[in-house]
């Protein structure tokens, strides 16, 4: 989805340019020592994609299938940049230890797989080197597939970085291959123990019938399970990472007559997919969700704070038809995009304050985990970012947002016991609030200064003022 930002592979070629043209034309001539036939190029890869990849610190005893609350690591993250700036973002995050989410394929990171049982690791251990040094609680999500899986070429100079390669599932007849593709990925990072399988269905819609393909994403979901579980009974699995697309409550066509509120309407589509996997998936640890705010026309009904009553009403649908297994959030959004899928129009605390209440309406819904979507890029400016950008000489510093993920992340791990805590009557309209035994947070959904009195405390709040109180 445009969501993504994904910048059509402009970052995977950077090394290329760094090079030079002398090495440029030595690669060339490597590159066609190494054409076998009609696989394409091998240059860079190796056969043994299972070896374990450094020294991970493999998880002793049995491993829960929540891991709280974290976020994902995109196009730019801090795995690259200024060594100081590197180191700084690490000692950051290890200091606030999340649990973080990279892809095995775009993202960040390269084709594993350019030819058919030959890996190029390079970029994706990269990332992992990071989240271990930052002391993260390592997800990956199984997403996306490599060319040959797909009908393009093989080969390490071959892959296509266009959205819509990207974007495109394994053909049947690889999907198989592609469960063979998660298993390397599991036994080269032992520490990895919870995997999504795919992301937003992606590929994985029927033209035909103008539906999703619930069918083929469950017949791929069940062979990667099944080849996870045969690397390690013990790795945590988990799907489907639906986008739960929401429409005008006016709307009539593939209008769901049971998923709604004042935010919208559910697709009735998507349930219907959700519905077929819950029912034909061979096994799950977690379930996995993803979806916005806003509905698919970027309308914030009927404001951006309300809106978030989504994730709440969404979430307790899932969980009444997943029983006892955790919901997680694999992405959430509150803020629509421009054009160019840009989210700057809100002052950081605005947005502050709406992803704070997005989070108490993910908790409040029953979820345990979710991830933010980091947009980072390489600028000073950076909306949203977790942390000032490692390209940056004072680059690596926290932001705003990374204070608050780190902070709902502490107060609030999986096992919470949420607590109901009292609010002045002419105070509710005006803020959202959250609380177990030992915390409550706060915010204000008004862009000017109250007073409010919660759990029996007054206290002023600036303007879309995130506030904590110690109970």
């Amino acid at each position: 989805m445009a969501r993504h930002g994904w910048n059509s592979g402009a970052l995977r070629w950077r090394l290329a340019a760094l090079l030079g043209v002398g090495i440029a034309v030595l690669a060339l001539v490597v590159t066609i020592s190494t054409q076998s036939g009609n696989r394409g190029s091998t240059r860079g890869t190796t056969p043994d994609g299972a070896k374990v990849h450094g020294t991970p610190a493999v998880p002793k005893g049995k491993t829960a299938p929540d891991v709280g609350w974290g976020f994902t690591h995109t196009q730019y993250s801090a795995d690259d940049g200024l060594d100081a700036a590197t180191r700084r973002a690490e000692k950051l995050l290890a200091a606030r230890p999340l649990a973080q989410n990279q892809h095995i394929m775009g993202w960040g990171a390269d084709n594993p797989e350019p030819v058919q049982g030959r890996y190029d690791f390079d970029a994706l251990d990269r990332r992992m080197d990071f989240v271990r040094a930052s002391g993260g609680t390592p997800v990956i999500t199984l997403c996306c597939a490599p060319d040959w899986m797909k009908g393009g070429k093989p080969g390490a100079d071959n892959t296509d970085w266009s959205q819509s390669s990207l974007e495109t599932a394994p053909y049947p007849e690889h999907f198989q291959d592609f469960a063979d593709l998660a298993a390397t990925v599991a036994r080269r990072y032992p520490d990895v123990r919870h995997f999504i399988v795919w992301n937003e269905f992606k590929g994985f819609w029927n033209d035909a019938e103008g539906r999703w393909d619930q069918e083929g994403y469950t017949r791929l979901y069940n062979l990667v399970h099944k080849a996870l579980k045969k690397v390690d009974k013990d790795i945590m699995v988990g799907g489907p990472y639906l986008v739960m697309d929401s429409f005008d409550p006016r709307r009539q066509d593939n209008a769901s007559t049971t998923v709604k509120g004042p935010w919208g309407v559910m697709d009735q589509r998507v349930i219907d997919a959700f519905t077929y996997w819950n029912k034909h998936k061979t096994g799950a640890d977690f379930v996995v969700v993803d979806g916005s705010s806003y509905t698919v026309d970027d309308d914030l009904l009927p404001d951006e704070f309300t809106a978030t009553d989504k994730f709440t009403d969404v979430g307790r649908w899932v969980r009444e038809q997943i029983g006892e297994l955790p919901l997680w959030w694999a992405e959430y959004y509150v803020e629509p995009g421009d054009a160019d899928d840009n989210r700057d129009d809100w002052s950081e605390p605005h947005r502050v304050a709406v992803q704070a209440a997005g989070l108490i309406a993910m908790a409040k819904g029953g979820a345990t985990s979710g991830f933010y979507w980091n947009p980072q890029n390489r600028g000073a400016a950076c909306a949203g970012c977790l942390w000032r950008s490692t390209e940056l000489a004072d680059g690596g510093t926290a932001l705003p947002m990374l204070g608050l993920i780190s902070r709902f992340a502490k107060e609030f791990p999986p096992g919470t016991r949420y607590e109901t805590v009292p609010v002045a009557d002419d105070d509710v309209p005006n803020v959202r609030v959250v609380a177990d035994d030992k915390a409550v947070l706060v915010v204000n959904i008004r862009d000017r200064p109250i007073s409010a009195k919660v759990d029996g405390r007054r206290f002023d709040l600036q303007g879309y003022e995130v506030k904590w109180l110690s109970r």
